[in-house]
C-alpha cells in the first residue's frame, strides 16, 4: 500500500457521508473543501486567504468553500464548485475521500468539511474577487506546540471552548522569509482533526477531545451548539 493509499484509508474510517442530523434540516448549508496532497513525502493542506473585498471574514485564512446553491446536489457538489470558482481546481482533479461532522459557525451556517486529495503539482488560479493568496503547509504543524496558542471563547448560551491559533511563516526561495499567516477558528479545528487522523498521533498541546475519536468530539460540539434548537 502506498503512502497516499494508507492516508486515504485512515480518513475513510472517519467518513460521515450520509449521516443525518434531523434537527439541522432548516439550517442554511455550506461546505468547505480540505485539499490534501503529498509534498516531499509529507502530507500538506492547501489554504486560502479571503479577499479584503469580501463583506465577512475579510483577510482570514480559510478553506475553499461557501454556501450551498440550489443546483448543488449535495455537500460534496458545493465544496467542489466553490473550489473551482475560488482557486481553479477542477472537480476531476479531486479524489473525494470523506465528509466530517458538520460545524455550526457563528452566523448559524451548517458547514460540512469535505476532505479530498489533489495533485501535488496542482497550480492554483486564485479568483481575485474572493481570494487574495493561496499557500500550503504541513499538517504536522497543527500538532506542534511551536507557533501555537489558544484562548477561551464563550458561546452564546454560556458554553466555553478553546480556540486554537497557529502562525505559519511561508518559505520563499531567494528570500529571507515569505508571508506570515494566522490560522484560527473553525479552520484550525478542522486542521487539528485532519492532522490527528492522517498522522495517527495526538497534538503536543492540550485538546478537549479524545484523539482516538475525533469525529465524536465534533459531533458532541455540534450537539452542544444546537441544544436550544432541539428543545
Amino acid at each position: 500500500m502506498s503512502q497516499r493509499q494508507e492516508l486515504v484509508s485512515r480518513l475513510k474510517q472517519q467518513d460521515m457521508t450520509g449521516r443525518l442530523w434531523p434537527w439541522l434540516a432548516k439550517l442554511p448549508r455550506a461546505s468547505v473543501l480540505v485539499p490534501l496532497f503529498l509534498w516531499n513525502g509529507e502530507p500538506h493542506v492547501l489554504l486560502t486567504v479571503r479577499s479584503e473585498q469580501l463583506r465577512t471574514n475579510k483577510g482570514e485564512v480559510c478553506f475553499p468553500g461557501g454556501k450551498q446553491d440550489p443546483q448543488d446536489q449535495d455537500e460534496i457538489a458545493t465544496a467542489l464548485r466553490e473550489a473551482q470558482e475560488e482557486i481553479g481546481l477542477a472537480p476531476d482533479q479531486v479524489e473525494v475521500v470523506c465528509q466530517f461532522v458538520p460545524i455550526i459557525n457563528l452566523r448559524g451556517l451548517m458547514v460540512t468539511p469535505v476532505v479530498g486529495f489533489v495533485p501535488s503539482d496542482f497550480e492554483p488560479k486564485p479568483n481575485p474577487d474572493e481570494v487574495s493568496a493561496i499557500f500550503h503547509m504541513p499538517l504536522a504543524h497543527f500538532l506542534s506546540p511551536i507557533n501555537h496558542s489558544d484562548r477561551m471563547f464563550t458561546m452564546p448560551g454560556g458554553s466555553t471552548f478553546n480556540i486554537h491559533y497557529f502562525t505559519y511563516q511561508e518559505a520563499k526561495s531567494g528570500e529571507a522569509e515569505g508571508p506570515s499567516y494566522e490560522i484560527w477558528g473553525l479552520t484550525s479545528i478542522i486542521c487539528i482533526v485532519v492532522a490527528t487522523i492522517v498522522l495517527g498521533r495526538a497534538p503536543e498541546f492540550p485538546v478537549n477531545f479524545d484523539v482516538s475519536n475525533p469525529q465524536g468530539f465534533m459531533e458532541q460540539y455540534l450537539n452542544d451548539r444546537m441544544i436550544p434548537n432541539k428543545l
